[in-house]
């Protein structure tokens, strides 16, 4: 599994913004909209929502990716079942009452709604009230070195000469440029006769460079332009499925190649699926474009393959924290430390993930906590303002108990758990360190201490923190604007440094947080 870079996409939010209310107006020709898994393989009665038109299948293998991708091929009339839903005899009755159920907006057939479809396996066939729609299937062969591919034999010689050559399109040219990095101009598509059914592609003499062929190119470097000049070539609203994407690529190509996708869905109006295990890939999509595949259950929620791994019981823990994002990570971080400290708690064994907003962190949480399976407990760790909202309280009064250490004497879960206040985090914060600036001693030397500043600088410090208080219209951004103010720190630094100052100077706001779980963290509650 690869780890995420720290690039920052090329994608536009203006652009994220727009696409999503695309779909939900259902300004599409052709689009996939819902697949309801009623029974297929692992799952039954499971459904996708597909709110962006670039949806990434995330899941360890064996989880289920390639049925959901299988099942969004399967309706389209040019897809042949077998192609993912092969029977092999009497080893396959398992198939017997598979049953997949769509939600489908076609303009030809159904101009103002969508339709439905069904796809079923009955009596040893698949019976499918099919559609008609242009779909581009990219395997995991795809990758599989020229040589190797018994149907380019017909390439291999010394004295072979194509049929034909075709340069690459312009547009092609440019997609393939950006993904890779390196000059495509030289490239060309060679056929072995009249039609271009059959082909490889070969680069060109260039400068001092001698031309070769793809059976010495890198494995992704023909993949993407191979994909690439598929889906140039396609019409408006086809529906693109890739298997295990980040296949024979660079983490920086394969989120660049997920970039050119976005691009694509909204110039061509293409709506694109993919099976990954990289992050990167996952980068420059929106949260709701994502769909967690694991033990019969598909959630929806960007989701860090690390986390995933934590999920699944890949990793050695005695107890897993998920948190909404990388702010409540850290905040996780410091304030489980000091907690432990504290009391005389053994911290390690303990991995802390972002799951990708509150809903994420909550379902994950439970639905791991549910399993027979599971080899150690997980808690989630929300953001104060969600104790409100509907959904995210207690689930269940038998986990529950009173706050110990907070003024509120709440009710709250053992396995969910909040950040103190009714604002964002950053916001709580902030307004700590603000009101102990002239009540509690040394907070402002500590602080500057853990912004890495001399101490002569606390005047600084203070300046920054107040005037940014009074001037900031979104807490999210603040600790940015310190860092700025003071040299350019970084964000993360700042960020660190005022919760680590805030959790040793409210102690009670730390036990607020982790008391409910303190027999869990002690190992005496994990089953």
């Amino acid at each position: 599994m690869t780890t995420a870079t720290t690039t920052k996409s090329e994608i536009r939010q203006s652009d994220i913004s727009a696409l999503v209310g695309r779909v939900n107006k259902k300004a599409y020709d052709k689009y996939l909209r819902r697949v309801r898994l009623v029974k297929l393989r692992g799952f039954t009665n499971r459904e996708v929502t597909f709110d962006f038109p670039v949806t990434a299948l995330v899941g360890p293998n064996g989880a289920g990716k390639t049925t959901v991708l299988g099942a969004a091929a399967l309706i389209h009339r040019d897809v042949l079942p077998r192609r993912f839903f092969a029977k092999s005899g009497k080893y396959d009755e398992s198939m017997k009452n598979w049953r997949v159920e769509y939600e489908i907006i076609d303009k030809k057939e159904q101009s103002s709604t969508t339709i439905s479809r069904t796809a079923s396996y009955l009596k040893a066939k698949w019976n499918r009230d099919a559609v008609e729609r242009e779909t581009l299937i990219f395997g995991v062969s795809r990758t599989l070195p020229a040589s190797e591919r018994k149907e380019l034999s017909k390439f291999i010689g010394t004295t072979f000469e194509g049929f034909s050559e075709e340069q690459l399109t312009e547009p092609v040219v440019e997609a393939v440029e950006a993904i890779l990095g390196k000059d495509a101009a030289a490239y060309l598509r060679v056929n072995v006769g009249r039609s271009s059914d059959l082909s490889i592609f070969a680069s060109q003499p260039l400068g001092d460079v001698d031309g070769y062929s793809e059976f010495h190119f890198g494995a992704g470097e023909a993949s993407v332009i191979r994909i690439v000049s598929q889906i140039e070539a396609s019409a408006d609203n086809a529906l693109i499925l890739i298997e295990e994407i980040e296949n024979g690529l660079h983490p920086v190509a394969t989120r660049r190649l997920v970039e050119y996708l976005i691009k694509v869905a909204k110039r061509k109006a293409c709506q694109v699926i993919f099976t990954t295990h990289s992050n990167d890939a996952l980068d420059p999509l929106p949260n709701e474009a994502v769909w967690v595949a694991y033990r019969g259950e598909i959630k929806q929620g960007k989701l860090d393959v690390t986390s995933l791994r934590a999920l699944t019981g890949q990793i050695n823990a005695s107890l897993a924290v998920f948190t909404e994002d990388r702010f409540d990570e850290l905040v996780a971080d410091v304030t489980l430390r000091a907690y432990c400290q504290k009391h005389g708690l053994d911290r390690a064994g303990i991995e802390i993930h972002k799951l990708g907003g509150a809903a994420p962190a909550r379902d994950h949480t439970r639905f791991h906590n549910a399993s027979p399976a599971r080899k150690f407990h997980a808690v989630c760790l929300l953001d104060g303002d969600k104790r409100q909202e509907s959904g995210f309280e207690p689930k269940d009064i038998e986990l529950s108990e009173v706050i110990d250490g907070g003024e509120s004497g709440q009710t709250q879960s053992k396995d969910i758990l909040y950040i103190p206040g009714e604002d964002s985090p950053e916001a709580y914060i902030i307004e700590r360190i603000l009101e102990g600036l002239d009540k509690i001693p040394n907070l402002l030397g500590k602080l500057t201490i853990w912004l890495h500043l001399d101490t002569f600088m606390q005047e600084r410090v203070r300046t920054s923190l107040v005037q940014r208080a009074y001037t900031n219209h979104d807490r999210h951004n603040i600790f940015a604007q310190i860092g700025e103010d003071l040299d350019f720190i970084s964000e993360e630094l700042v960020q660190r440094a005022f919760i680590t100052t805030w959790a040793y100077s409210y102690p009670d706001d730390v036990d607020a947080i982790w008391n409910p779980c303190h027999d869990i963290l002690a190992g005496k509650d994990r089953n």
